[in-house]
């Protein structure tokens, strides 16, 4: 239990969402008085259920209200002392409802906004990738012009988003035997599972050392080239890949020609991280920013080759599923 967890109230917005629910739940079993924000046709929607039959399980409070509505936005904020917002990527811009309602409030001691991901201060993005770390971006600077105490929390990538390929690579007819590498495969980048991001988040509430700064989820176990990735998939499954390299070039190739947003979004994304080195090209600066796992010793997260143990039956190359929807043509 986090310190002053007996008397610190969260309000999550976007409780529901992908991250959101991971959020929630951390902060229920860390003994937070907990809050979701949920619009009263998220109650209704079949696609949600399990998730709000899980908060009530747990004794989340939810509270009917939506972003868009300034006054119960007002009134909900005044109850509680920490905001954190998972709104999705599409939902960025409306961020600044929740900055200008906590502002109003007046009674925020900290406020995460919605981010879990690169560190959006150092980044290469291309096309739709970049729109969205030059809006978190300029979100970041309007808090800071605001005085409004925050945390930014950088997860990097996310096991079950950038791990798993639910495609037809899945079907068993048609097993695996080849992964498709952005670059030469050599560049670190950054793994956490959702459920250990949202511990360490919920770990900073209040903690006066994370207070305005940046907490860095880097842990040296889940820092991988795509090649040790591919590698440790390998070991687990017995199996042996062959390595198809994409070049940078090829890559943007295909990015600029598709006509699909999220492809070229998840193309940019894991351009600045694979082959920029977005995760790990930079030293993180103490006067800014904090990391994780040294910070926070005992908190237990789950490393890769944890994860790999207890998921190895699962393709795990999201590259493979941006290319294989984007174009079918292959690169041998």
């Amino acid at each position: 239990m986090g310190v002053g967890a007996t008397t610190t109230k969260i309000l999550v917005i976007g409780g529901t969402g992908y991250m959101g629910k991971f959020i929630v739940e951390a902060s229920i079993k860390a003994g937070y008085s907990t809050f979701a924000l949920v619009r009263e046709s998220t109650l209704s929607n079949p696609n949600k259920s399990s998730i709000i039959h899980n908060f009530n399980t747990l004794g989340v409070n939810i509270v009917l209200g939506d972003i868009n509505d300034q006054h119960s936005l007002v009134k909900v904020i005044k109850q509680v002392d920490v905001v954190i917002s998972t709104v999705s990527h599409d939902q960025l811009s409306d961020q600044y409802k929740i900055l200008a309602a906590i502002k109003k409030a007046g009674n925020i001691k900290r406020f995460f906004p919605s981010e879990f991901g690169n560190d959006v201060d150092q980044n290469h993005g291309l096309d739709e990738g970049k729109v969205v770390f030059d809006t978190k971006t300029k979100f970041r600077r309007a808090i800071e012009a605001e005085g409004i105490p925050h945390t930014y929390v950088v997860a990097n990538f996310l096991t079950q988003h950038f791990l798993p390929t639910w495609s037809q690579l899945m079907d068993s007819a048609s097993p695996l035997d080849e992964v498709i590498i952005l670059g030469d495969g050599n560049i670190k980048s950054i793994f956490n599972t959702e459920e250990s991001v949202a511990t360490f988040t919920i770990r900073t509430v209040d903690d006066p050392r994370t207070l305005n700064k940046t907490l860095y989820i880097r842990p040296s176990t889940n820092t991988l080239s795509y090649n040790d990735l591919v590698s440790l998939w390998e070991k687990k499954t017995s199996n042996t890949l062959t390595r198809i390299y994409v070049s940078e070039e090829q890559a943007v190739k295909m990015m600029h020609e598709s006509p699909y947003p999220l492809i070229k979004m998840g193309f940019a994304i894991c351009l600045a991280a694979f082959v920029k080195g977005d995760h790990t090209n930079y030293e993180i600066e103490p006067s800014i920013g904090v990391e994780a796992s040294k910070l926070y010793p005992e908190v237990k997260y789950t490393t890769l080759d944890e994860y790999f143990e207890e998921n190895h039956d699962r393709t795990p190359f999201y590259l493979n599923w941006l290319i294989s929807i984007n174009n079918e043509q292959h690169f041998n």
